[in-house]
């Protein structure tokens, strides 16, 4: 049986996503978590896994100069539409890895070979198992590209991990926003959760995110954090994600507990089994599993 995979998402960053990924985490009788926000990843500070194994992923590729071929002709430089060589005071030149795309062109035109492409190696995805179940996570290093390809490899693995252990579910706490890796997150999941706040910001990106789910046909519940922060904009928040069919499945107060589970890296169901927050979220749960939408 294909396990049901369930995607969180939030339109921006700082919502409570992860809050509540790893609070569902606590509560799911047996899963797989993945962890899709690649560029940014931080469930792994709750979830607290143990690396079982490594694997490297090649983001891409960038150009290298060799400075004892160079012979600081200029037309790398001439040609790249990034501005990504740059001079050195010898009058030879080097390539800013940060600016590199890795296009190719200089090392196809240099007349003294000098410029080779080496593949991009400083990206690792894993697999660890957790408290709670078998996590799959990565890091990327800033200013690295396929972050989409990546969590397409990293959701597969999930995937694959569930289907030969028989587990039903596959939990992925996805990126902020409705980028590259944002789609990657939601293709082919069979639910959406969308973390909402009451901020101007918080609205807009939202409806956003919305648009997009909606636009995959995927059916998409929503709930709205720090509610009470703003109650006139959740309520028109609530009403305009109705409007896109979304319905929302519950609202939590702002609570500096969830602060207070962190520090000590745990979860807020772990940390306060009885509080308003935690027994608001294991409601939630519970609406957003026992629907069979598809």
């Amino acid at each position: 049986m294909k396990p049901e995979e369930i995607t969180i998402l939030s339109g921006k960053g700082g919502t409570g996503k992860t809050s509540v990924t790893a609070a569902f985490a606590s509560l799911a009788e047996e899963a797989v978590f993945c962890d899709c926000d690649v560029d940014a990843a931080d469930l792994h500070l709750l979830l607290k896994p143990d690396i079982q194994s490594t694997h490297p992923f090649v983001s891409g590729s960038k150009a290298i100069i060799d400075p004892a071929l160079c012979s600081g002709c200029g037309l790398c430089a001439e040609v790249c539409r990034f501005d990504a060589v740059l001079q050195n005071g010898d009058n030879t030149f080097y390539i800013d890895p940060m600016l590199c795309e890795g296009c190719r062109l200089c090392s196809r035109l240099c007349p003294e070979k000098a410029i080779h492409i080496e593949d991009s190696l400083n990206n690792f995805w894993y697999i660890s198992s957790t408290r709670f179940g078998t996590l799959v996570h990565a890091h990327m290093t800033p200013g690295e590209e396929n972050s989409g390809k990546l969590v397409a490899t990293i959701r597969d693995k999930a995937r694959e991990i569930a289907k030969e252990n028989n587990i039903r579910q596959i939990i992925n706490d996805g990126p902020p926003g409705i980028g590259c890796p944002v789609i990657a997150s939601l293709s082919g999941v069979h639910k959406v959760l969308l973390v909402a706040e009451p901020s101007v910001s918080g609205l807009h990106d939202a409806l956003r995110l919305g648009e997009l789910t909606q636009k995959f046909g995927i059916p998409t519940r929503a709930i709205i954090n720090k509610w009470d922060l703003n109650p006139e904009l959740s309520r028109k928040l609530e009403e305009e994600l109705n409007a896109q069919s979304i319905e929302v499945i519950g609202k939590i107060p702002f609570d500096r507990i969830f602060t207070d589970a962190m520090i000590v890296g745990q979860t807020i169901t772990e940390f306060a089994p009885e509080a308003e927050a935690t027994l608001l979220l294991k409601d939630i749960w519970k609406r957003l599993v026992v629907r069979n939408e598809r």
